[in-house]
């Protein structure tokens, strides 16, 4: 499972959707600039690990708020602190609410740092224009609607990977073998990135000789 899982986190950080951008031509003078081609890289997974923090943090604040209030010796607070108490053990109720929390705010974040209106605005400034669109307010709306529809696969794997070590518990039947989500996708995050800063200076050392 463990293997399995690595090699999924893996498979879906790297997935990316690749949109086809083209440059027009440009003449100044006697020289003939653009023309080319090129791609725009969309992650399935744009968002990281962020969603699954902001909800943890969400999720764990009342509980912590519960047992300090509780620690006051009022009998409202102490009820109060109870009863989060009692949500936060039921563990279909936790994951439940864990899992849509991480949906939404895997949406939330992904709004927050794409902007499909400004990408096409400096798009047209720079003479660039996906085949079969027009400059503008089209090609907002289609990065629009392809980012929509990629987050929902990245809201999806990052909610199962957050209720994961819940998920194996309750396949396994043993407390002690859950298999954290987070971690190995922070882990191969930073392996995956580690990889890359490395191949560049590589790629630069080769250049400077």
């Amino acid at each position: 499972m463990s293997l399995l899982i690595v090699a999924g986190v893996v498979f879906v950080t790297e997935a990316e959707r690749r949109i086809p951008l083209n440059f027009a031509k440009r003449v100044r003078g006697t020289k003939i600039y653009g023309g080319s081609s090129s791609y725009i890289p969309l992650k399935v997974n744009q968002a990281g690990v962020i969603p699954i923090i902001f909800a943890l943090s969400i999720l764990l604040f009342p509980v912590t708020l519960g047992q300090i209030l509780a620690a006051t010796g009022v009998g409202f607070f102490a009820t109060i602190s109870t009863f989060f108490q009692n949500l936060s053990n039921n563990q279909w109720v936790f994951s439940s609410i864990y899992f849509l929390l991480v949906f939404a705010f895997t949406y939330f974040y992904t709004s927050i740092t794409f902007e499909p209106n400004e990408m096409a605005l400096n798009f047209q400034r720079s003479g660039a224009f996906i085949p079969g669109l027009r400059p503008g307010k089209e090609t907002a709306k289609h990065l629009h609607k392809l980012v929509t529809r990629i987050t929902l696969f990245g809201a999806l794997f990052l909610g199962i990977i957050a209720v994961l070590p819940n998920i194996t518990q309750a396949v396994t039947g043993l407390g002690f073998a859950s298999i954290g989500g987070t971690s190995i996708l922070i882990l191969v995050s930073v392996a995956i990135e580690t990889v890359r800063q490395m191949e560049a200076e590589l790629s630069a050392r080769r250049y400077e000789l």
